[in-house]
């Protein structure tokens, strides 16, 4: 797909980003207001980034019979996820092959994909079965219709989805990763509750804010922060990966989330109450938890807008418990009262970044990963 060529504005902002994507963390400050708030640069985000790069849908497990499905879109490109006859996963377009309409909405089951304005239909591989009225049309050939294929991937759980026919690799990608959660077997976790949300933000401050710890304290004294000691968040050594940034933290022992349960063999010592938050660029958040996960995967509607795709997952331990339903509710709970602190926060930053005297700030050791997604940022729409 072509990228919209570079303007004067754009430029503009891309010079200003690479000043900041050159210092050191010691010397470094938040991004340039500019990159949250105008619409070319969203506009060459949604090309540069959405459009070439691997995203998260959502966990494969909530799609367990052949005909369940899933939507998502990457950039303006609606896709459907759909789990076929033989157990794998598909992906594709989601707009019909005849006066493109929109197909499936949601998440739900079919036996068929039947297009809700002339009722084309499609097969759960996107093949078109059944097109009414067609036969003097010249040259149709149901056969040949098909809905264009999408790279569908699973990689620890997850769902990822790319219109980037070269692209490496979840898999690959994520390889290093990959070593860094392998004790939490996290590809065995069980999704208890997603829900879909639009914030009032620009998404790379949400991304920002849940990369740092830095703010969990004050943010969230009431919820997470009151269990967090700061001083101890420690992060990878040597070179930042290009593909994701992540820290460890460790809760306090009577934290009432965040700690291994007693049948979780997997995790030894400090590791049974230790956390990794991962951010998988550009949009793809998760806190890896001993006995819980939950992530958030964001689909950006414009400079100040973005919509959620919330998860929170179980680890297996948790989902044989004979009071299953009444933790789902208390972690559930919690948890939707720490993202409500959030959208205080990052709806109140998205206000503040337009205003005239507003100047970025400089960075704290603990917002290291802010300078690892600057960085990130900036190889992709520059390049």
């Amino acid at each position: 797909m072509a990228a919209p060529r570079l303007n004067a504005e754009t430029k503009a902002i891309i010079a200003k980003l690479k000043d900041h994507a050159g210092r050191k963390l010691a010397d470094a400050f938040t991004m340039p207001k500019e990159v949250y708030t105008s619409g070319a640069f969203h506009d060459l985000e949604l090309s540069r980034v959405f459009e070439r790069e691997w995203l998260c849908a959502g966990r494969a497990e909530t799609l367990p019979k052949a005909g369940d499905f899933m939507t998502y879109r990457i950039g303006n490109q609606p896709v459907a996820i759909v789990r076929q006859k033989d157990g794998s996963l598909s992906a594709f377009s989601n707009v019909c092959r005849h006066r493109m309409m929109t197909l499936l909405e949601g998440k739900g089951s079919c036996r068929r994909i039947v297009c809700p304005y002339h009722a084309w239909t499609y097969d759960l591989d996107g093949s078109l079965i059944a097109a009414k009225h067609m036969e003097q049309t010249n040259r149709f050939d149901m056969a040949k219709v098909k809905l264009p294929k999408v790279r569908c991937e699973v990689w620890n759980g997850w769902i990822y989805i790319t219109l980037n026919a070269k692209a490496p690799t979840p898999a690959m990608k994520l390889a290093a990763l990959d070593e860094i959660i392998a004790d939490y077997g996290a590809g065995d976790y069980v999704e208890v509750d997603t829900q879909e949300h639009v914030w009032q933000t620009n998404w790379k401050l949400l991304t920002e804010n849940f990369m740092e710890g830095y703010h969990l304290p004050v943010t969230h004294r009431k919820t997470v922060g009151a269990y967090f000691p700061v001083e101890d968040t420690r992060f990878g050594e040597g070179e930042a990966d290009d593909a994701f940034t992540f820290q460890w933290f460790t809760k306090t022992e009577d934290a009432p989330v965040g700690t291994a349960h007693k049948k979780n063999k997997r995790l030894k010592g400090d590791m049974r109450r230790t956390s990794v938050l991962g951010s998988v660029y550009p949009c793809h958040m998760f806190v890896l938890a001993p006995d819980h996960l939950w992530y958030l995967s964001l689909q950006p509607l414009g400079p100040g807008e973005v919509q959620i795709r919330y998860g929170l997952a179980f680890a297996p331990e948790l989902m044989a418990e004979k009071k299953l339903a009444a933790r789902i509710t208390e972690a559930k709970t919690y948890l939707d009262a720490t993202n409500e602190e959030d959208r205080g926060v990052v709806e109140g930053l998205y206000r503040g970044v337009q205003a005239p005297l507003a100047e970025p700030g400089p960075l704290s050791w603990l917002e290291k990963e802010n300078l690892d997604f600057t960085r990130y940022l900036l190889r992709s729409v520059a390049s």
